[in-house]
């Protein structure tokens, strides 16, 4: 097996075809229109070439963050229209006969951060491109192997486009998210470092515990370096919570890259496409199917 693995946060799709498609609803008046977009989407993606696709979504969207920091992000404020689709959405796709990791105490980002490493020690897998633009994810790139692909603009970013894009490695990346935080997940960093200081230092150092607490030892120059230096001391504790949150966990249970090959729609699919008003999704994915000999 060579196989071009692809992971696609299903969170990020949902929100971004809610705001860009028109409504849909089914019989009972349910709301479907970004459930059906990104079910469309991803079959595009089949067509284009992929073999091996794994899904990961937030069927919960709080996590065990929560309980670290109480600023983080909740369901709190999120359409109730885009809230209430992450169940259809991953039941649709699995009867398109994608693999779909619905998270629960843990995060999507987990669980495309653990599947990634795992393609990555596959020597089965010839590249792994994960399909989000979420910056979290920049830690899990690896060369020129493991990438971070935005299908909406278009870019692929390998380890030096990380370190162009944040100016660290992508191992650097959950520190450079503690200092300067990450107002998508609800954690503010250390006051006053903002993303220029913090890639300097990062930069140099790699990680907090490398950076000396003298700033008369930094090897790089840094505006306020005594006022930042101090602020990492005295906020030591904050930064390596922040970081926590920041580090992306590999454990989730996402099985085996042989078990993510897409081998055609289930018969759950006819069922689907009726709820749904659409039987060009039946055609598309059988036409798949049957090119592939599934």
């Amino acid at each position: 097996m060579t196989a071009t693995v692809h992971l696609v946060d299903g969170t990020y799709e949902l929100f971004r075809h809610f705001f860009a498609v028109p409504s849909r609803r089914d019989a009972r008046g349910v709301e479907l229109g970004a459930a059906r977009a990104v079910a469309g989407s991803l079959l595009r993606l089949l067509e284009e070439g992929a073999t091996h696709v794994g899904v990961a979504t937030d069927h919960v969207i709080e996590s065990f963050r929560n309980d670290l920091w109480p600023g983080y992000k909740t369901s709190a404020g999120i359409d109730p229209a885009l809230l209430g689709q992450f169940g259809p959405l991953e039941d649709l796709l699995a009867a398109l006969g994608f693999t779909v990791w619905p998270m629960t105490d843990l995060e999507a980002d987990d669980a495309l951060a653990g599947a990634a490493a795992l393609a990555d020690a596959d020597p089965g897998v010839h590249e792994v491109l994960i399909l989000t633009p979420d910056k979290d994810l920049a830690q899990c790139v690896r060369g020129h192997r493991v990438v971070q692909v935005d299908r909406r603009r278009g870019e692929r970013r390998d380890e030096d486009g990380v370190r162009e894009r944040f100016g660290v490695a992508p191992e650097s990346i959950p520190d450079w998210l503690a200092l300067v935080g990450d107002g998508a997940d609800g954690f503010p960093g250390l006051p006053g470092w903002g993303p220029k200081a913090a890639s300097a230092v990062l930069g140099r150092y790699g990680h907090l515990e490398a950076v000396p607490a003298d700033p008369g030892d930094w090897q790089v120059s840094v505006r306020s370096a005594a006022r930042l230096a101090a602020t990492l001391v005295e906020r030591r504790d904050d930064a390596e919570l922040f970081r926590t949150l920041a580090t992306l966990r590999l454990d989730s249970p996402v099985g085996e890259v042989a078990q993510w090959r897409w081998r055609g729609p289930t018969p759950e699919l006819d069922r689907w496409a009726a709820r749904l008003g659409d039987a060009e999704l039946v055609r598309r994915a059988e036409a798949l199917a049957a090119a592939r000999g599934g």
